[in-house]
């Protein structure tokens, strides 16, 4: 569905989604790295279990949750990727004290 221009000549950039090794580009947010991926990745809303993508990309509606090395409830489309970044997909809601 998402696919990267052609011409994009960003430096790659290695991160790891559920372990699993992706190459993103740098300047990419998460969010943005994660639906270029090919990878069925969505959270899970903790009412209802529904699975989710992101949406907006700006901020607003929290459809991209992720942990991001260790630290859950970050918005994937407020944060650039950075080299071996961790990102674990949301599954309900945030456990207390992670």
């Amino acid at each position: 569905m998402f696919k990267r221009i052609e011409e994009d000549r960003r430096r790659a950039v290695e991160i790891f989604v559920e372990g699993q090794s992706v190459t993103a580009r740098e300047g990419d947010t998460v969010a943005a790295a994660l639906l270029a991926s090919g990878l069925d990745v969505r959270r899970s809303t903790a009412v209802s279990g529904a699975p989710r993508l992101p949406y907006c990309m700006m901020g607003v509606c929290f459809d991209c949750l992720v942990t991001i090395d260790g630290m859950g409830n970050r918005q994937g489309c407020l944060v650039p990727v950075r080299e071996g970044m961790r990102i674990e997909i949301q599954k309900g809601k945030r456990e207390i004290g992670r």
